[in-house]
């Protein structure tokens, strides 16, 4: 009898030994699913801060093509003008 409370008090301490390493590494995962979390935020903030820049870039990008076509149709015209000024006149 003396025996089976001495190895019940020896399984029910490795029990509590197990049961603060349980805690101990939930507490690392969580610490660690905390840092990816916020990695993971500052990432997306960064990609979302890239994805502005290079809208903006694009936009402007768009601008200046579409002032270069301004200015070639303009020459083109003038051009047109001229060269039929040339010829008639």
């Amino acid at each position: 009898m003396q025996r089976d409370v001495r190895d019940l008090e020896r399984r029910v301490q490795e029990l509590e030994d197990k049961l603060l390493q349980l805690r101990l590494s939930r507490r690392v995962l969580m610490h660690l699913l905390e840092r990816m979390e916020q990695e993971k935020t500052v990432f997306v903030q960064r990609l979302e801060r890239e994805n502005k820049r290079l809208h903006r870039t694009n936009l402007q990008f768009a601008q200046n093509l579409l002032q270069k076509n301004r200015q070639i149709i303009e020459l083109e015209s003038k051009l047109r003008v001229y060269t039929g000024r040339e010829s008639g006149g």
